[in-house]
């Protein structure tokens, strides 16, 4: 778990101006699915909970491209069932959830979490200072 939230650090900390074009292809979007998740608006967070059963924290990737949150989440393939049964091996297609969260989150606060399939994502928002006249 605390290798999810070091490496999310890492990850939010890219700055926009690494951005580089990639054109999705159709065979890359359809080996993911898009996993289960709901957001809840706090005062002072934004707090995103993801359902990624089967999924090992090494093989949790969080990119941030502010306003833009993506969320990849390898499955391990290697597993005996999934070996014996080609038809469960196709069922597990790895997941990824894209969303655009908007440019008032403090990114480079982000803190990540896995615990029994499920992967909280909590953003700050970022504070807003008066303006001194």
């Amino acid at each position: 778990m605390e290798a999810i939230a070091a490496r999310c650090m890492s990850v939010a900390r890219k700055s926009n101006a690494s951005r580089t074009s990639h054109h999705v292809t159709e065979n890359e979007r359809s080996a993911f699915v898009q996993p289960r998740y709901h957001c809840q608006e706090q005062s002072d967070t934004l707090r995103l909970v993801v359902h990624i059963p089967g999924v090992d924290p090494t093989g949790i990737d969080l990119e941030v491209n502010a306003p833009d949150l993506t969320i990849t989440a390898a499955r391990d393939h290697s597993t005996g069932l999934a070996r014996r049964s080609s038809h469960l091996a196709n069922a597990m297609h790895d997941y990824q959830l894209r969303l655009r969260l908007g440019c008032s989150l403090a990114y480079d606060a982000l803190q990540a979490d896995l615990h029994g399939g499920t992967l909280t994502v909590t953003i700050p928002k970022k504070t807003v200072t008066a303006a001194v006249a």
